[in-house]
């Protein structure tokens, strides 16, 4: 009796994934909820488990389909029935899609691909927890040469260092930056210490003949532009 059992569930579980994979191949993503977009993303990683619990607790947890995949390994593991390869299938659809937006800017003119900018911008670091301090640094063009994560810090807080930004601009032979940082709260709105670090920047770029373009504040779902609000 029990084994029939067995055999009856196996069969409905197997027949389940089998409908998602169909109607995925008939509709693509937009046939499919955001619980059973994750269902169908840990098929592999766990072939023998209902996936459809894990999926909705992970939306429980964090919210969304995209806080889900950016979350922390260590806040991921603490999903019941999710392993170490389920944890990898997860960060590694991420780390796709950061790399889908970031390879959209190479070899551009970033100031006129801004939308694309933004979009790499806010899909890597508006689920971040703490407060990450980074640099595009751009040719005489306005081309990408490189981007640096500079500091990380705390919920609230990041130290950032101007002559460091500098240097590191100068090692580049970058003539403009573009400064960006997250605010792990939510709200994009700058504070003043972010304005006055801004200037300070600017202030040691100027004479070396570096412009900053910019300032960006990404937080959740939206960000500002400094220069957008006439703060640089």
């Amino acid at each position: 009796m029990n084994e029939a059992k067995s055999g009856s569930a196996t069969a409905s579980h197997k027949g389940h994934r089998q409908r998602l994979r169909d109607r995925f191949r008939k509709t693509g993503e937009q046939g499919l909820a955001d619980y059973e977009l994750l269902e169908f993303l840990l098929f592999s990683a766990l072939p023998r488990q209902d996936t459809k619990p894990i999926a909705k607790a992970l939306l429980q947890r964090f919210g969304s389909f995209s806080a889900a995949l950016a979350a922390p390994r260590e806040r991921l593991k603490e999903i019941n029935g999710l392993s170490d390869v389920s944890v990898d299938t997860l960060k590694a659809v991420h780390a796709a899609i950061v790399r889908y937006h970031k390879a959209e800017l190479d070899e551009r003119r970033l100031l006129d691909s801004w939308s694309k900018v933004i979009d790499y911008l806010q899909v890597s670091m508006e689920h971040s927890t703490v407060e990450e301090f980074r640099v595009l640094f751009l040719d005489k063009k306005n081309g990408l040469i490189a981007d640096e994560v500079q500091q990380t810090g705390t919920v609230d807080h990041t130290p950032v260092y101007p002559r460091e930004v500098i240097r590191r601009a100068l090692e580049h032979s970058a003539t403009a930056l573009i400064l960006v940082h997250n605010h792990p709260s939510g709200d994009p709105t700058p504070s003043r210490a972010d304005i006055q670090m801004t200037q300070k920047i600017i202030d040691i770029a100027k004479p070396l003949g570096v412009e900053v373009h910019d300032h960006i504040i990404v937080g959740l779902r939206n960000n500002v532009s400094m220069r957008g609000l006439q703060l640089i």
